[in-house]
């Protein structure tokens, strides 16, 4: 790696040719309600200059099918997916907004994430001293407001999946959409993994399985490989410290390069480019020992699987 845009770190040419045609399946870019160091249209531009495949829109409070068909039109040859997170803003675990996120091309479903039960209580009993991210200041600022912003419950009191939780699973799996599973806790996160193999749902992702909020160890991971489920492994919060970069290899490792993927969660205006990320991360576990073949296939190949309607 040598010194890049903003002083920051600028991934190898050996990088960027190994991860071409992949897919950044997690940006957080704008137009969004928190401010991002790119906009959509402009990311598709340089995904094209740098021949990636495409990337899904994430955003916390609205869904993104209808943003993605836009930029698809405007910038030809880089594939925008859209997809929608089931917090608050779109009414919690809501079927009717996943069937029409759904009928409007979304591919990804995101489990809440800002309004996770898991996620509002680990803000509500202090950061301990940690930098707040954006969209936790967002959420204070809107309950300072007076605006209701209530927690998204997938389970019940016992850890039983609610009856609302398994519908919106039912539309999932009738439509063929990537089932990530958001902020929720590890035990939320075993519930919903197993539930959503009981309703038919093919493609499930494991959001960021190291994040503080999720924090599944080895051996939860591999259990949740072997009920189907992809790891997804996040540049952001290695690169910012919320994450140790050698225990995401050790988890790597554990499950198989085979069950894991690649994203940026990038998007945030101090952190890199976001069309930087999947290379710069390919860097680093090169660096690390994995193979090229490795690499690869966590950039490349299950990135592209579970962007373009490919069971995993």
């Amino acid at each position: 790696m040598g010194r890049g845009r903003n002083g920051g770190a600028e991934p190898s040419g050996r990088a960027r040719e190994l991860v071409r045609g992949a897919y950044d399946n997690h940006v957080h870019v704008n137009p969004d309600v928190i401010g991002r160091r790119v906009d959509d249209l402009e990311l598709a531009r340089r995904f094209g200059e740098m021949g990636l495949g495409g990337f899904t829109l994430k955003s916390h409070y609205v869904p993104t099918a209808e943003r993605a068909s836009v930029v698809r039109s405007a910038v030809g040859g880089v594939n925008v997916i859209g997809a929608i997170a089931l917090n608050a803003a779109v009414g919690g675990m809501n079927a009717l907004a996943v069937e029409i996120a759904a009928r409007e091309g979304a591919r990804f479903v995101w489990m809440p994430t800002v309004d996770a039960v898991n996620e509002v209580r680990r803000i509500e009993e202090g950061s301990g001293g940690r930098k707040l991210p954006l969209w936790a200041k967002l959420q204070r600022e809107l309950k300072e407001k007076g605006l209701r912003v209530d927690p998204v419950p997938v389970v019940d009191e016992t850890g039983a999946v609610l009856p609302e939780t398994r519908e919106v699973l039912r539309v999932v799996a009738e439509h063929g959409m990537v089932l990530a599973t958001g902020h929720l806790s590890r035990d939320e996160i075993f519930a919903v993994v197993e539930a959503a193999r009981e309703e038919g749902v093919r493609s499930i992702v494991v959001t960021h399985p190291e994040f503080p909020s999720q924090n599944l160890s080895a051996e939860d991971q591999i259990r949740l490989v072997e009920q189907g489920a992809l790891m997804e492994r996040c540049f952001a919060p290695a690169y910012g410290g919320k994450v140790s970069w050698e225990v995401m290899f050790e988890n790597i490792r554990a499950v198989g390069a085979e069950n894991s993927f690649l994203s940026t969660d990038l998007g945030q205006p101090a952190n890199p480019p976001v069309e930087d990320g999947i290379a710069l991360m390919a860097d680093r576990l090169l660096e690390a020992g994995f193979s090229e073949e490795e690499v690869r296939i966590m950039a490349v190949e299950n990135t592209r699987r579970l962007a373009e309607r490919v069971p995993v």
